[in-house]
Order: C-alpha cells, then structure tokens, then sequence
C-alpha cells in the first residue's frame, strides 16, 4: 500500500512571555501568548523518524524569550513578522512560519488623578491578537484582532418579528439585555500600516456602534459594527466577528410577591447562541 503524508505541520504553543522594561520607578509590562507553527518538508521525520530537519519546539521556546530580550518588542505584528523571519533562517526545511499573538491587556492602577508607575490591574479577559504568515515565495500575510471584548447594554435592543412553530417558547421583546464576548479579526491592505493605531481606531468603531446602534437582533448589530470599522477605518478591507449571545433572562419577582419591573435577570451562560459573520470591502472600494 502507498502512503502519502497530505499535511503536517508542528511548533510550539501557549509560549507565555511577561516582559518588564524599566525607566527609574516607571514601568512598561507587556503580557504576550504565543504560538509558533512550522509547515514544510518535514515527512522523513514522520515517515522515517529522522529528526536531522526538525528544529526543537524547546528551541522555537528560547528562540521567543531571546528575541524579546534582544529589541523592544514593538506592536504584536512587528514582533510576529521578526519571529517568523528568524524561525525561516533556523529551520531550512520549513517553507511557511505561523505566529499568532494574544496580547493580554493590563491597565495602571489609578491613585487620586495619577496613574502609578508599576502597579496595575488585569480586570479583564480580552486579548489584542494578530496572526502572521511568513513565507519563502510568497507576501507576508497579516491578520489583526481581539478576542474576549465582553460588552453589554441594557436597553435600545429587541428581538422579534421571528418565525415561530410549535416549538417556541422565547416571548418577542424590544427591551432586553443584549451582551456578548466579543471576538473580531481583520486584515490590512498594507503589513507597513501603523497596527497600534489602526487597532485603537477598530477597537473604539465598535464600541461606540454597539454602544449607540439600536438593535433589532445580534445580527443586526454585528453587521453594523463591521460596515462601521470598514466605513472608518481605510486601511481594513475585510472584517470577521463572533458575538456569542450571552442570555440574561428576566426572572419575575411577582411570583414571590414583589412588583415586577424588568430588572432582575439570571445570566446564563450555556447554551447560548453563537452569530458569526464576515464584511468585506467591494473591490471597487479599496
């Protein structure tokens, strides 16, 4: 029998680097996860275990915290491409190097009207990510985002006009709590654009369309934050998001004898519903 190996790929992931830079009593800290992903000619390792092509995943480790070490990290884009132009040079046999980057957000610690030099506060779970693609014979491939934006608002959002069947138990509303997790992915026409402020300009797009979009729905709300990012923000030309619907259902107080008002909710978090889609710049708009 003749086997073909169709794909591989290996690497390293979940890197974790915390890297602190020191001027006097003020501090910058930067809290990254990274993944590294190696695809190319590497079938004799599977098929005939010679490693004699593989590059140690201990290595693709040390290899991070050296270059961390060595320069000033930059944006999480900046940081990826130099990784993945090293881990080309190290490993000859790979034809394509995969970074992704979840940066992980911390904020100073405010005292009276000053922020503190080195101590902050991790208050959220949401990630600034980017995942970039270097490769021999082809352009350097760059997606930016964010992951785990968990957002809310308590009023301007509904849910009705649906079909309904036998099965249909959820009441209409046009007062409900609408929340979500929010993760997006976008990507830029140019790998030299500055991906610290395009990320602040798409960032601040959607949170003020959510904030001030009346929603009919999820998916009304999604499409108008990405028609929002790709209105204002020039350099995306195409923009991904997942909104999972974080229910948070009334509970009525008149059942134990109190008055109901609509303000005590049960969050639940599963099952819940998951609302995904991608906007794209028309080609005779870039």
């Amino acid at each position: 029998m003749s086997v073909q190996l169709a794909h591989n790929s290996y690497g390293k992931s979940a890197i974790r680097l915390f890297k602190v830079t020191r001027q006097g009593e003020q501090h910058e800290i930067r809290d990254l996860t990274v993944d590294v992903t190696l695809e190319g000619d590497f079938d004799r390792a599977h098929a005939a275990g010679d490693n004699s092509a593989v590059l140690p995943t201990d290595t693709m480790r040390n290899s991070v915290y050296a270059l961390a070490a060595r320069d000033t990290l930059g944006c999480p884009e900046e940081f990826a491409g130099r990784l993945g132009a090293h881990f080309l040079g190290a490993a000859a046999s790979a034809a394509r190097v995969t970074v992704r980057i979840a940066e992980h957000r911390w904020h100073r610690i405010v005292s009276g009207d000053a922020s503190h030099g080195h101590a902050f506060e991790h208050g959220s779970t949401e990630a600034r990510t980017t995942r970039v693609m270097t490769a021999r014979d082809e352009a350097v491939d760059v997606e930016s985002g964010l992951e785990d934006l968990v957002l809310l608002k308590s009023g301007h959002s509904g849910f009705a006009g649906y079909p309904r069947d036998r099965y249909t138990t959820l009441p209409e509303t046009d007062d409900r709590i609408l929340a979500t997790s929010l993760s997006a992915r976008w990507g830029c026409e140019d790998f030299a654009s500055d991906h610290d402020a395009v990320f602040a300009n798409v960032r601040r797009t959607m949170l003020e369309t959510f904030a001030g979009h009346d929603s009919k729905s999820v998916q009304h709300t999604l499409y108008a934050m990405g028609e929002a990012v790709l209105q204002r923000c020039r350099e995306v030309h195409d923009i991904a998001l997942s909104m999972p619907n974080r229910h948070h259902l009334p509970f009525d107080v008149s059942r134990l004898g109190e008055f109901h008002a609509n303000e005590i909710f049960v969050p639940t978090p599963e099952p819940y519903g998951l609302i995904e889609a991608t906007l794209r710049r028309s080609a005779r708009d870039r």
